[in-house]
C-alpha cells in the first residue's frame, strides 16, 4: 500500500489557509501556491540518493556530498497543476517538464487523455506527478495509468489539498505510488468539491470561472 506523506510544516500551513479565503484573488493564490510547492518539494525529494566527491574549498581539499544523479521530471495534470510546477523548478532547476491533460467523458464519466508530451527520457526519471487537488482521486489515478503505459514507473504524486476519497481511490489502482500532500481534508460534498477545501484551484490560479 502507497503511504500518504501530509507535509504539515508551520509555514505551509499557514500558507494554506491563506489560499482557502475567498478573499484571495488570483495574484497572491499564484504566489502561495507557488511557494509551497517549492516547500513540498524541498520534503517530496528527501529521498534522493547522494553520492560522495572530492571539491576544494578556499581553505582544503574535502570529501562533500551531491546528489547522485538521480534525474526528476515533474508532470503537471492540465490546467490547475502548472501553477505548481515553477515552485518545484526553483528548487529543481535541471528537472524536466512534462504535460498530462484529461477531460471526463460526459457519457461514461471516465478520464480521457487528450493530451500528454513527456520527456524523451521519462520512463528513466523519477516522476512528480502534480496537481492542487485530489478530490475523487479518477483524473491524478487516470494520468498515473498513462504514464505508467509509457514506461514509467519511479512515480509519486504531489497534492496541496486531498480528499480521503481520492487517497483511497489512488491507494487502490496504485499501491506502488506514494502520495505527499500539504492538508488531509474532511470529505467530499454531492459535487465532487473538497470540504472545506478551496474552491476550484484552476478558476481561482487563472482568474477564470
Amino acid at each position: 500500500m502507497s503511504k500518504v506523506h501530509v507535509i504539515d510544516h508551520p509555514l505551509v500551513q499557514h500558507k494554506v489557509s491563506l489560499m482557502r479565503d475567498k478573499e484571495t484573488g488570483p495574484k497572491e493564490f499564484r504566489e502561495l501556491l507557488d511557494e509551497i510547492s517549492m516547500l513540498m518539494a524541498y520534503e517530496v525529494t528527501r529521498d534522493l540518493p547522494l553520492k560522495t566527491v572530492e571539491i576544494e574549498t578556499p581553505i582544503c581539499r574535502a570529501q562533500t556530498k551531491v546528489i547522485a544523479g538521480k534525474k526528476l521530471a515533474i508532470v503537471p495534470i492540465l490546467r490547475a497543476g502548472l501553477g505548481m510546477v515553477d515552485g518545484i523548478m526553483s528548487l529543481v532547476p535541471a528537472a524536466k517538464v512534462g504535460h498530462i491533460g484529461l477531460y471526463r467523458d460526459p457519457n461514461t464519466l471516465e478520464p480521457v487523455e487528450y493530451y500528454c508530451k513527456l520527456p524523451a527520457d521519462a520512463e528513466e526519471r523519477e516522476i512528480l506527478l502534480v496537481d492542487p487537488m485530489l478530490a475523487t482521486g479518477g483524473s491524478a489515478s487516470a494520468a498515473i495509468g498513462f504514464l505508467k503505459k509509457r514506461g514509467c514507473r519511479n512515480i509519486k504524486l504531489v497534492n496541496l489539498i486531498a480528499a480521503p476519497e481520492g487517497v483511497a481511490r489512488v491507494q487502490e489502482d496504485h499501491p506502488d505510488v506514494d502520495i505527499y500532500v500539504a492538508a488531509m481534508d474532511e470529505k467530499l460534498n454531492d459535487h465532487g468539491y473538497i470540504i472545506p477545501g478551496l474552491g476550484d484551484a484552476g478558476d481561482r490560479l487563472f482568474g477564470t470561472k
